[in-house]
């Protein structure tokens, strides 16, 4: 299968590379020391699931050297979905699919908008990874796994054959026949515990043992799921409680991504997930006073944390 990965970090990086060592046609598209390091030494990736190394891997920073493919996986950050879309138009043949493997909810309507429905599947990616260093993806515990399927639930070839050379690579993968719940589900999480370990500079262990503050996470995926109702998605009615028990299972000391670029100064996803939770909750007229809050507290910080005050030289 011919798979283009828009994006080589820790999500496409990773997935990519198992399914480069399966004997896919991989290319990754990448840019900076990232992609002078794979094209130098190749993809090395550290997990507890197994180490690999690719010695050699096809890697451009240009999509048009790619040709057509079967599938366009695209794992950026969220700011940077509007551009991933513009690098897949070249890689597009009549039946490709593109999966957004992102966090957010709002890559689908982004997706179509610029390539129309026929092409547009969903996605979901469940795992904690990261560049180690340029050419080298480091995947923290044993959870690594895939959901995507097509936006009306059925079974299509490209659907079915992606996930066959998944099984080949050894990857956790399945089919969903409503994508859009699943994505809706795992933002309940993500929204949730990434707004709550970066409001309070916390891991999840001590923010689910407090009383108060495992109460507000609950508070705060509690308005999301309001929200995804309002627009439609049926999630489960114990949402919630199924997400509270996910996160009990997790390693105390396991942070998300958010609280990792808040930490180092780096530019934060807030925009596309608590602020997008209270901008589609304006849209449905669902109040998300928590998530309102999140997003007032992270705001100033979106675009990468200035100085500490004892940073400063007058």
């Amino acid at each position: 299968m011919k798979i283009a990965i828009i994006g080589a970090g820790g999500v496409g990086g990773y997935f990519g590379a198992r399914l480069a060592a399966a004997g896919e046609d991989v290319t990754f598209i990448a840019r900076g020391a990232h992609l002078e390091a794979m094209r130098r030494n190749g993809l090395r990736v550290l997990s507890a699931l197994g180490d690999l190394t690719l010695e050699q891997v096809k890697a451009e920073s240009d999509p048009g050297r790619v040709g057509l493919v079967d599938v366009v996986m695209v794992a950026v950050k969220l700011w940077s979905t509007d551009d991933a879309m513009q690098d897949a138009k070249p890689l597009l043949g009549p039946a490709t699919g593109v999966i957004s493997f992102q966090n957010g909810v709002e890559a689908i309507d982004v997706a179509t908008r610029h390539f129309g429905k026929p092409h547009v599947m969903g996605g979901v990616a469940h795992i904690a990874a990261v560049i180690d260093r340029p050419g080298v993806i480091r995947n923290s515990g044993t959870l690594a796994r895939l959901t995507f399927g097509e936006l009306d639930g059925g079974a299509s070839p490209r659907a079915r054959a992606l996930l066959e050379a998944c099984k080949r690579a050894g990857i956790d993968a399945s089919l969903s026949d409503d994508i859009e719940r699943a994505i809706w589900e795992k933002f309940v999480f993500i929204a949730g515990l990434s707004g709550m370990n970066s409001l309070t500079r916390m891991p999840t262990g001590p923010i689910r043992s407090d009383p108060m503050t495992r109460e507000m996470l609950r508070d705060v995926m509690g308005e999301v799921a309001a929200v995804a109702r309002a627009r439609g998605i049926g999630l489960a009615r114990d949402i919630v409680d199924a997400q509270m028990q996910f996160i009990d299972g997790l390693p105390p000391d396991m942070v998300s991504s958010m609280l990792g670029d808040l930490t180092r100064r780096k530019r934060l996803e807030v925009e596309w997930l608590s602020g997008a939770v209270v901008r589609l909750g304006m849209e449905t007229q669902v109040p998300t006073p928590l998530n309102r809050a999140i997003y007032a507290a992270l705001k100033l910080y979106a675009n990468g944390a200035p100085p500490a005050p004892e940073d400063r030289r007058t």
